[in-house]
C-alpha cells in the first residue's frame, strides 16, 4: 500500500477542492423536493460546476476496469440504491430518501468528494431515523481520526454505533484515499476491530462514507425495469432502505480536518464539540 502523504500547498489545494465539492451540495439543495428528477438534479450539477465554479465532474465518463463509462456528473442514489444510482427520468416522491454522491475537479486537478441524505417531503420515521444515524455513524467515525490511531477504529466506531442501534454496514464498498487521483490508498473499510491496519499520520487525507442498511447487509446489482444490470447501480438484496453521507477528512498534528465543509453543510450532531466541527 503507497499512502501519499499531503504537506502545505497541497493540502490548501484540497481545501479548496473539497469546499467546493461541498458547495455543489449546497446549490442543489433548494431543488431537491418532491416532483424533481434525478436527471433535472444531475443537470443542475452539471451547470453549476462548469458554468459557476469552473470545476468539472470527476464521475461523468468516469470508467474503472471493467465498468462502463459512468454517464452523468453526480451519483443519485434513491430508497434501497445502495450506491452508484444513475440520474433517470423518474419524479421523487414524498417520502422518499436520495443520497447525491458529488466529486469534483479543479482546473489544477485535485479532486474533492462528499455525500449527502435527503429526505423528501415529509419522510417516514423510519426513513429519517436511518439517515439520523448514519449520519452520526459517519461522524463516529470521523471522532477516531488522529495521529496514532488506526483504520481499523474508524470501522470499529462506525459498525459498532450502526449496528447497536439495529442497522446493518455493507461491507462491499469503502472510503477511500484522495488527492490529485479520485481513489488513492488507503481504503477505508466501514467495520472492523480496533488497533489493526494502517497507523494515522499528519496528512494522510481520505473519505468517510459509511453505507448503512435498515435490513440485512447483503447487496446486489440493480437493473433497469426489468431489463439488464445497467452497469452501476447497487441495491440492498432484500430492498431494503439504504443510507450514506461522506465526507473528507485530513489527519492532523492533533486529530482532523474535515475538509468537505460549506456555508450549507449539516452541523456535526451534538456529541461532536463545536470546536472540533472543522478542526480537532
Amino acid at each position: 500500500m503507497s499512502i501519499t502523504i499531503k504537506t502545505g500547498a497541497e493540502i490548501d489545494a484540497m481545501r479548496l477542492a473539497c469546499r467546493l465539492a461541498s458547495e455543489v451540495l449546497d446549490y442543489l439543495t433548494p431543488f431537491i423536493k418532491p416532483g424533481i428528477t434525478t436527471r433535472e438534479i444531475d443537470k443542475l450539477s452539471l451547470d453549476y460546476m462548469v458554468n459557476v465554479q469552473g470545476t468539472k465532474s470527476a464521475t461523468l465518463g468516469y470508467a474503472p476496469p471493467g465498468h462502463i463509462p459512468y454517464p452523468a456528473s453526480l451519483c443519485t442514489s434513491v430508497n434501497d440504491v445502495v450506491c452508484h444510482g444513475i440520474p433517470n427520468d423518474i419524479p421523487l416522491k414524498d417520502g422518499d430518501i436520495i443520497n447525491l454522491d458529488v466529486t469534483i475537479i479543479t482546473p489544477e486537478g485535485w479532486y474533492g468528494d462528499n455525500s449527502r441524505m435527503f429526505v423528501i417531503g415529509e419522510g417516514t420515521i423510519a426513513a429519517k431515523r436511518l439517515c439520523s444515524i448514519t449520519f452520526e455513524a459517519m461522524w463516529k467515525g470521523i471522532e477516531q481520526v488522529k495521529p496514532g490511531a488506526r483504520l481499523g477504529d474508524i470501522g470499529h466506531a462506525i459498525q459498532t454505533f450502526a449496528e447497536n442501534a439495529g442497522y446493518s454496514v455493507v461491507r462491499e464498498y469503502c472510503g477511500h484515499g484522495i488527492g490529485r487521483k479520485f481513489h488513492e490508498d488507503p481504503q477505508v473499510l466501514h467495520y472492523g476491530r480496533p488497533g489493526t491496519r494502517e497507523e494515522l499520520v499528519p496528512g494522510m487525507m481520505f473519505t468517510i462514507e459509511p453505507m448503512i442498511n435498515l435490513g440485512k447487509r447483503e447487496i446486489k446489482e440493480g437493473r433497469k425495469g426489468k431489463g439488464p444490470y445497467d452497469g452501476w447501480t447497487i441495491v440492498t438484496k432484500d430492498r431494503s432502505l439504504s443510507a450514506q453521507w461522506e465526507h473528507t477528512v485530513l489527519v492532523t498534528e492533533t486529530g482532523y480536518e474535515v475538509l468537505t465543509l460549506s456555508a450549507g453543510s449539516p452541523p456535526p450532531p451534538d456529541f461532536i464539540p463545536a470546536a472540533k466541527g472543522t478542526a480537532a
